[in-house]
């Protein structure tokens, strides 16, 4: 009897730690979801195994893949034709108009109130994207934000009462434990594979892009998995024994683009950071170092006289960086991060990039073999230690458009000071009559430069009958467009 009840008391605790962790991850994003639906649906996490036992795959499924949706983008005609597959009817001399294209994948519900976490790569360049859940209900997206940098985007749905992930601990993840990725492979909803982690901090370079300068500041920090993952599944959930999100499923190593053993995830705690940010800021708040590092193996530690082959070398410390002011200097080798051990560069550029511009972390280095402990004031990529909000896209009504801010480093790219690009536009919008093309950079209105959404909807409203825009085209040469707007 004693036992018996020893075993229920059990399964309230952990109720109770799960009700917990709910709480406070939907709280992150919105405060009203603590209400009795989501009371009632944490409940359900009672019954599972607790991490480390013998996994019910039927459970966890059961319970986990009504969080997961299927994502339905339409990527609109660029006019790039030199970058879309040719046409037999071209050797003919005809002119066919562009179709939009079409592409899947997959996202996963983080709250009740319908924030959806999926990759950047699956909605990157859409203009329509769809949401189908489980139950084949079907809804239009909203895109709150993104980030290239982690291969992660945060989409909302207009709906409430939905299943939604708990989030687990990715930090916690052992190599060996068991996992099941659940998604949408070749649009077969609802798929759900098992497999076990077969490492963490993986570097693939696979968000490095030349083309992209931010891609420098790239994290690519994988939980690699043996759990069966093709296109479609990314985005989806990468889930522990217990039910808990421990990754997005982003990639797979193959040379023919099929699954071949092994795939890869952002890890959680990543991904908590982004959501965080873009749901309160409208980008991510990246914090840096400020130094240039690589992994130590053997030959490095000849070379430089390290008594063990472990941590991240500092190979140079920028000037006015926060690892400058406080005193780390080159040839030091980094070997914690607030008291969590690091031995490569990705673990390294993980922990860090889940903190924020002005926070403190504690940093342990060996220098000449002896360990040194700095507390850095981590700054952004400008080199000050704030945090820097950025304007969220709008909509402006009248026009049927949608507008957002260009980032620095593609004005940068394009030799532009200011610019706008229209982000979405509606069929019978005056911008769509007038043949303005999704993506075009907004740089003026009537010989005005205008550098926020905001700019762009009052010099509209301002005008008179007619406008003439300019800017710069998607495929990157300058255009004009005269806006009839009586």
């Amino acid at each position: 009897m004693k036992e018996n009840m020893k075993k229920y008391l059990g399964l309230f605790v952990v109720a109770g730690l799960g009700g917990l962790v709910a709480v406070g991850v939907t709280k992150l994003i919105d405060d009203n979801n603590t209400d009795t639906f989501t009371a009632n649906y944490m409940a359900r996490y009672a019954s599972l195994n607790e991490a480390g036992s013998r996994p019910d795959f039927v459970e966890v499924a059961d319970l986990v893949t009504p969080t997961v949706v299927h994502i339905l983008t339409t990527v609109e005609p660029t006019g790039q034709r030199g970058e879309q597959p040719s046409s037999p009817f071209d050797f003919f001399g005809f002119d066919f108009p562009e179709m939009p294209r079409n592409g899947s994948g997959s996202g996963v519900i983080i709250s009740a109130d319908g924030y959806i976490v999926t990759n950047n790569h699956v909605i990157e360049g859409a203009s329509k994207i769809k949401v189908v859940l489980q139950d084949k209900r079907e809804y239009s997206a909203e895109l709150l934000g993104r980030d290239p940098n982690t291969d992660l985007a945060l989409l909302r749905i207009d709906e409430s009462n939905l299943p939604f992930a708990v989030l687990g601990n990715s930090d916690e993840v052992k190599v060996g434990q068991w996992v099941l990725a659940v998604g949408n492979p070749f649009n077969l909803t609802s798929t759900v594979t098992a497999g076990i982690v077969s490492a963490k901090g993986r570097n693939l370079n696979l968000l490095r892009d030349p083309r992209r300068p931010e891609s420098q500041y790239s994290i690519e920090s994988f939980i690699q998995t043996d759990a069966a993952v093709n296109p479609g599944n990314s985005g989806g959930a990468l889930v522990s024994s217990d039910g808990k999100l421990v990754g997005i499923n982003t990639a797979i190593a193959s040379q023919n683009g099929q699954y071949a053993g092994y795939s890869f995830a952002v890890p959680v705690n990543l991904m908590k950071k982004i959501v965080g940010d873009l749901t309160k800021y409208g980008e991510v708040q990246r914090g840096f170092l400020g130094v240039s590092i690589q992994d130590v193996n053997s030959q490095l530690a000849d070379k430089e006289g390290l008594k063990e082959v472990r941590g991240v070398y500092v190979a140079k410390v920028n000037p006015n960086s926060g690892a400058d002011d406080a005193g780390i200097k080159d040839k030091d080798v980094i070997i914690k991060v607030d008291d969590k051990f690091v031995n490569s560069s990705s673990e390294l550029q993980e922990q860090v990039g889940k903190r924020s511009p002005g926070e403190k972390v504690k940093i342990v280095v060996l220098r000449d073999n002896k360990e040194l402990n700095f507390d850095v004031t981590l700054k952004n990529k400008d080199g000050k230690a704030e945090l820097i909000k950025a304007e969220k896209a709008e909509t402006n009504k009248a026009y049927d458009a949608e507008f957002e801010t260009v980032s620095r480093e593609e004005r940068l790219k394009l030799k532009i000071s200011n610019g706008v690009r229209v982000k979405r536009i509606a069929d019978k919008s005056v911008l769509k009559k007038a043949n303005v093309p999704v993506g075009f950079i907004i740089t003026s209105i009537d010989k005005k430069p205008v550098a926020t959404p905001s700019e762009v909807k009052q010099a509209l409203e301002g005008a008179g009958d007619g406008v003439l825009i300019g800017g710069i085209n998607p495929d990157g040469s300058k255009g004009f467009y005269g806006l009839g707007l009586k």
